[in-house]
């Protein structure tokens, strides 16, 4: 039944300025493309390199820790050095394109709010979208990385079987949910409390040295014992990341390196539950807080 205004008596009431969460995301894919594309328009507007920062920015990353670590402080395995690591710079890329993705996702996406929030005040729309098309930006420029490793892992006889592309899938999947869980938590935080953003780049400091990124696992294990070690394994990241050289790194050697044991059966499996766990966590968050966004932006 509908009164003369054209209402219904009995539509639900719902409460202004909450949607229906990452679910709105999915269903307004087209206005998150849009996003996506102003980010990419205004991050390189008036810069001559463009996306080509996507290929520089790392490059020079690599070459400073690949001439620190596997040259200076041996790391990398030669005949003065036995007991380093084989190809040691496809293992070190291999780990840094994917940190610098999530680096940049959870970054971006913790700002994502306050830094629309003029949009936000002026039109209602899902306020996910924000996080989530700043991991969507971080996806492309994280597309050329990768490209760059495979070719660098074809030239160093890279041969890696099914199981270890779906270990490359699992860990950026691992990596990616955990980067929009932390998002949405971060960026729905950062609108109430600006010190979230000095907390993120703290977060992502730590992130970076407690992977195994540029030092091998045995390293970690021979340090901490077999009981934090398995404390260490839970990270995400870190799981992401040895997902990583099992797909990337491991086919390039003669395979004979150790692995992180039952990384493919125990490992993945709990970095995906602790993924969603924080996904499903701060996208509880974000809906608590959305609501005043407006009244504080």
């Amino acid at each position: 039944m509908t009164t003369a205004s054209g209402f219904s008596e009995t539509a639900p009431l719902v409460r202004p300025g909450v949607g229906g969460g990452l679910a709105d995301v999915f269903r307004q894919r087209f206005l998150l493309k849009l996003l996506v594309r102003k980010e990419l328009q205004i991050r390189y507007k008036g810069s001559v390199l463009g996306l080509l920062w996507s290929y520089v920015k790392p490059g020079v990353q690599f070459l400073v820790f690949y001439i620190a670590l596997g040259v200076f402080l041996g790391l990398e395995k030669s005949a003065r050095n036995p007991d380093g690591l084989a190809n040691y710079a496809v293992y070190l890329f291999s780990g840094i394109v994917l940190i610098n993705f999530f680096t940049e996702a959870l970054s971006n996406a913790a700002r994502s709010i306050v830094g629309n929030g003029g949009l936000i005040k002026k039109i209602y729309l899902p306020r996910e979208l924000f996080p989530v098309a700043s991991v969507w930006v971080s996806a492309v420029h994280f597309i050329p990385q990768l490209i760059v490793l495979v070719v660098a892992c074809v030239f160093a006889g890279w041969h890696p079987s099914l199981l270890q592309l779906v270990a490359a899938v699992a860990g950026f999947v691992i990596v990616a949910m955990l980067a929009t869980g932390l998002g949405l938590l971060f960026g729905s935080a950062n609108v109430y409390f600006r010190d979230s953003e000095n907390i993120v780049d703290m977060l992502l400091m730590v992130a970076t040295w407690t992977s195994p990124i540029m030092y091998s696992w045995t390293m970690v294990q021979s340090k901490l014992g077999a009981s934090w070690y398995a404390v260490y394994q839970v990270n995400p990241i870190t799981i992401g990341v040895e997902a990583f050289h099992y797909a990337f790194w491991l086919p390039t050697t003669d395979e004979t390196a150790p692995m992180p044991p039952n990384l493919l059966p125990l490992w993945v499996p709990v970095g995906i539950v602790v993924s969603l766990a924080v996904l499903v966590l701060g996208q509880w968050v974000f809906r608590r807080l959305e609501g005043r966004f407006a009244q504080e932006l």
